[in-house]
């Protein structure tokens, strides 16, 4: 047999499955449909732990000119790209907005791979177009509670669209700004939108010179993405001054009033319903208030908080959501639904009209086709796994995910405030919080103006030593970032960032945790230069230990 007729039996083989499948790949099915917390515990094992060593093993850059077969392609991926992944599964996995799933999800993502449906159009996706529709109409009655003779006349109209499945809450956002600055910018008497003539022209029709959008200095990172990609620019970003991590409503009215003062128009206000830093909510119902008042879009970014509207007990710290035009939800977060599942939703079936669009060959005029309301093209079914997880868990299944979470949290953080050698920074919230670790001796110093700066600069240090060390160490992994707290004035501050969502995470392994982070602090040069410091300035100082 020749090597051309080798390799086209082996691509034959490939596409349609041997009746004995390759006994690496079998293995390797057999170990996650049996345990897979198991399989990834016993697989990732991290025997590289620096980012350039792992390198090594992805450095050729060159195409391979021969198949492989899959039993020893499958093997290279446990021993180089499985064995130094992240093991999200693990309980003490906790620095992150990523979880273990539960375990249907495996068997449910075969199918999907196997159906290798395009949400695009309907001649692609077929029942899955409407089943999406189901979805964002679940997930839309969710947050707006809309009558039922709302969803019979618009769930699955040609005309209209209740929301728009996206790849995560980065591009949910855009497509809720994109429609906001559309409907803003819309056809008029001698304009034919700013979709047509772009946004100078749109500027020039509507007597403005700018837009600018009003959020928390919090708010995701996509906020800014969104405008550059939409023309209305970064430096229109108009944030408050407030350390809190929320937007308040009467800075946000001052602020919008005083920009409209100077010939612009405020696009929206965006409201944030959990930030990805500490887990704060803005007071959404007051924000919705001041966005009527200024006649702008109020969009909110409840790609972290958003499940919490499971909970009957908690849903009421998302009072005003109601309010909103738009909403991102992300339901690779808190809804435990693989990557990647995000939602914009609009309050109005007629608005994402705004951005409708269409082509001959596939997007025709009057179609159900989702592709013609949404910012990607060609999609998978994810919808398909949030249907899933709707029904096998259901909502008081979703309440006991949030309300566990949101427990173990609240608990972590008292552990937290009664140990004398650790700060807690921002409560939680939600199921997210921020600490830091102070020793005793040093605690003294941060309540003196003359030294907590200095104190400060020398907890970031350690804050960041400690954190990269348990990183590498493997066996437990916390998140840090860096903000201003009114605490402390002028100042920024380096804390750890906790996550709770997994919820195979328990309380002892929060203490565990607790205790890795005091043995690794002892040991980093940071700690001895922070002791050296409170040392030195107790002896030359009247401040005393406490």
């Amino acid at each position: 047999m020749s090597n051309a007729e080798a390799s086209l039996e082996h691509l034959f083989r490939v596409f349609t499955m041997p009746e004995h499948q390759d006994s690496t790949l079998s293995l390797i099915e057999k170990n996650l449909s049996d345990n897979l917390s198991d399989f990834l515990s016993r697989h990732v094992v991290a025997k590289r732990h620096s980012l350039e060593d792992i390198e090594r093993d992805f450095a050729d850059a060159s195409m391979p000119e021969r198949p492989e077969f899959v039993s020893a392609h499958a093997q290279k991926l446990l021993d180089t790209l499985v064995a130094h992944s992240v093991n999200t599964y693990a309980p003490t996995f906790i620095g992150h907005m990523t979880s273990a799933l539960p375990y249907f999800h495996l068997s449910l993502s075969k199918l999907l791979v196997g159906l290798n449906q395009n949400l695009v159009k309907i001649e692609t996706s077929k029942a899955f177009t409407p089943l999406e529709r189901q979805v964002l109409g679940m997930m839309h009655h969710m947050v707006f509670s809309n009558e039922t003779s709302f969803y019979d006349e618009y769930l699955h109209s040609a005309q209209h669209s209740l929301g728009a499945f996206c790849s995560g809450g980065t591009v949910a956002n855009m497509t809720a700004l994109w429609v906001a600055r559309n409907a803003k910018l819309a056809p008029k008497l001698g304009f034919k939108g700013v979709s047509q003539e772009g946004i100078f022209a749109a500027y020039k029709a509507y007597e403005i010179t700018d837009l600018g959008i009003i959020c928390s200095p919090r708010a995701h990172y996509s906020v800014g993405k969104a405008v550059d990609l939409l023309g209305v620019g970064r430096k229109n970003i108009l944030h408050n001054s407030d350390s809190n991590h929320s937007l308040t409503p009467d800075e946000a009215l001052k602020i919008g009033r005083q920009f409209q003062a100077e010939g612009k128009d405020i696009l929206a206000i965006v409201g944030i319903a959990g930030t990805t830093e500490t887990g704060h909510i803005d007071p959404l119902d007051e924000l919705a208030d001041v966005a009527q008042e200024l006649g702008c879009w109020f969009h909110v970014d409840a790609a972290w908080g958003g499940a919490t509207l499971f909970s009957n007990t908690h849903k009421v710290k998302m009072r005003g959501i109601e309010r909103a035009d738009s909403v991102t939800l992300d339901a690779h977060k808190q809804m435990y639904v693989p990557m990647g599942a995000g939602m914009a939703l609009f309050k109005d079936a007629h608005a994402a009209n705004a951005v409708r669009h269409h082509a001959q060959y596939i997007l025709r005029q009057g179609s159900k086709d989702l592709g013609a309301t949404t910012l990607e093209g060609s999609r998978n079914g994810m919808a398909m796994m949030v249907y899933s997880s709707l029904h096998i868990l259901g909502r008081e299944g979703y309440e006991l995910l949030i309300d566990q979470s949101i427990d173990k949290a609240q608990q972590f953080a008292s552990m937290i405030e009664d140990d004398d050698e650790f700060e807690l920074i921002t409560y939680p919230e939600l199921s997210l919080l921020t600490y830091r670790y102070v020793p005793a001796e040093a605690k003294a110093l941060l309540s003196d103006p003359a030294h907590y700066r200095s104190i400060n600069e020398l907890l970031n240090r350690l804050t960041k030593a400690i954190q990269k060390s348990q990183r590498e160490a493997g066996r437990s992994f916390v998140s840090r970032t860096r903000f201003e707290v009114n605490k402390y004035p002028d100042d920024v501050l380096t804390v750890f960032r906790v996550v709770i969502a997994n919820p195979l995470t328990t309380v002892n392994h929060l203490r565990d945790i607790l205790a890795e982070q005091k043995n690794i602090a002892v040991q980093t040069e940071a700690y001895q230069a922070l002791m050296n410091f409170v040392t030195q300035t107790m002896a030359t100082s009247a401040v005393g230990y406490r």
